[in-house]
This record gives structure tokens, sequence and C-alpha cells, in this order.
């Protein structure tokens, strides 16, 4: 019996689903593996990790993979699937597919039918696919400049909005979290570290600002809330382009910040249905490694985008 793998490539982990034709045999999580983020290192590690890990748990030889889908942000750039194919193939030797991580999620979520996915992990992006196969993407430009409702824009926001704080002489326990999870003690310090060369990972930031509002921090449910509403506005661009007469819209969420922020979903899901009521918003978070499987399975990917 023929074995797949599918693969989530994150900025904070990488997750390796293992399976025959039908059935899920086993899965390991490992470290992140988004090159642009950790670099070629750490993530030829992760990925190497997790997929003799699965495979290891699953009862399975790397010689027995017939085929493998990989999914991760910017998966489709020849600079990015080049690396990723090469660390890959120094383990098997079947086919590999690498594509974006927003296709291996809509899959996940709708498998081919029609619907659109917003993705809030690390980082963010909308993609959606129509009733005649045109599909349409939003955000996900990357950490510097995009990435809107992420879990490192929100680290990023976090420090924004406590430095504002601080200016208008607000208190705030923001200042406070913040300052603990990065180690740092007085304001010049916390200042060095949000511009410091090479750039902080903001996303570490996304766990104590979710513990703080939910403590009852005013500043960083405002941060939360603000998340929310930018993934519904990417989640809206989609929709104006693709889905403009449709009765009924499929939405799904995917990642870490919907995962472990209820706010963050609220606000998505009443932002979203205030301009379109038609949107039918799935209640649980999807795991696009699901999808990456499936695709692995199907043996061909429509879209590489």
């Amino acid at each position: 019996m023929a074995i797949f793998l599918g693969i989530d490539g994150g900025g904070t982990k990488t997750t390796c689903a293992v399976g025959d034709e039908h059935t899920l045999l086993a899965s390991a999580t490992t470290g992140p593996s988004n090159i642009i983020r950790v670099g070629e290192d750490e993530a030829r590690t992760s990925l190497q990790a997790a997929i003799r890990q699965s495979c290891a748990a699953a009862g399975v030889h790397l010689e027995a993979i017939a085929r493998i889908c990989i999914g991760m942000s910017g998966g489709a750039r020849p600079q990015t699937s080049e690396v990723v194919r090469r660390t890959v193939a120094e383990l098997v030797s079947c086919e590999i597919e690498i594509v974006g991580d927003m296709v291996i999620a809509l899959r996940a979520a709708f498998a081919n039918s029609v619907g659109v996915m917003v993705v809030a992990g690390t980082g963010s992006i909308a993609y959606g696919r129509n009733q005649s196969g045109t599909t349409a993407r939003a955000g996900g430009w990357g950490f510097a400049v995009s990435d809107e409702g992420s879990g490192h824009w929100i680290g990023r926001s976090a420090v924004t909005t406590a430095l504002r704080a601080y200016d208008e002489g607000e208190s705030s326990g923001l200042f406070s979290v913040i300052s603990k999870a990065w180690g740092v003690a007085t304001l010049d310090d916390l200042v060095k570290a949000a511009n410091s060369t090479p750039a902080p990972d903001f996303s570490n930031l996304f766990a104590p600002v979710l513990a703080a509002a939910d403590a009852g921090d005013g500043l960083a449910r405002s941060v939360l809330t603000q998340a929310g509403s930018e993934l519904a506005r990417v989640a809206k661009i989609v929709i104006a382009r693709i889905f403009p007469e449709e009765a009924s819209i499929p939405v799904a969420m995917s990642g870490s910040v919907f995962r472990n922020s209820p706010l963050v979903r609220q606000v998505f899901y009443n932002s979203l249905r205030s301009e379109y009521p038609q949107a039918a918003i799935a209640s649980t978070v999807i795991e696009p490694v699901k999808g990456a499987l499936e695709l692995a399975r199907a043996g061909q990917v429509t879209t590489k985008q």
C-alpha cells in the first residue's frame, strides 16, 4: 500500500502527517520551517525531523513514501521551493509537490469545492476559489509590509500600542508583559529590542498579549480587536473579487491566532457578517496539514499560488 506525506511548514512549527490511501497513520510536529524567517539551516532541521519522526511513529520506511505535498508561505516562489525540494530530497526519492500554505488550508476546509480560507498564524492571508475555479488572494505579502492580523502583526502592534500609551501617560499592563517576554527592564531597553537588527520575532509576543487581554487589559484587547477586523478586511477583498453575487459564501479559519483567541474569532465573524450576511463561517478552526495529505494522495495540485 502506498504511503503519502502531507507537511504544513510554518513560521512557528512544522507538522507532518503520514497516511496510506485512506487512513491517517501518524503525525509529528517540530520547529519552524519558514525559510525567510528562520533561514535554511533551521528549516532543514525542522523539515527533516518532522518527516523522520512521523514516519517512525507510523512504523513506515522512508523508501515506502510515494508522494509528498508541502504547503508553506512562499511555496510558489522558485527560490523557496527549490531549497525545500532539495532539503526533502536528501531523505526521499519520491515526487515532491510544494505549494503555498493557503492552498493546503483551502483543500482541508473545502476539498475541491468553493470557499474562502483565512489563515492567521505567524503570518496571514485570505484565499478563495469560486464555482468557475477562479482564485483570488489578499494580504500575505510578508511580515515587514503586510500579514495583517497575524501573530507577528499582533506582537508589533502591541509594542506600538504600549509605546503610544506611554507617550500619552496612560497606564497599561501591556508594557509589563512585553518587557517580561523580551527580558528587558526599562523603556530604553524595550525600544532597543524593538528596533534591533535583525528584527526581533514579534510573533513571540502573541501569547503574552493574549494573556493580558484575557486578564482584562484594555489595550491588549484593542490590539486583538483590530486583528480580527484586519482579517475580516482581507476576507472581504477576496469575496468582493470572486463572489459578488453568491447567495451563500463558505468561509473557514485556520492558524494559531484564530485557534487561541475567541476575541479575534468573534470580531472577525461580526465584521465579515455585517457586510456579507450570506457568509457561512465555519465554527471550527481548520488544520491545513490534512489538506496537504489529501493533495499528496490526489497526485496533482491545481494551483501553486
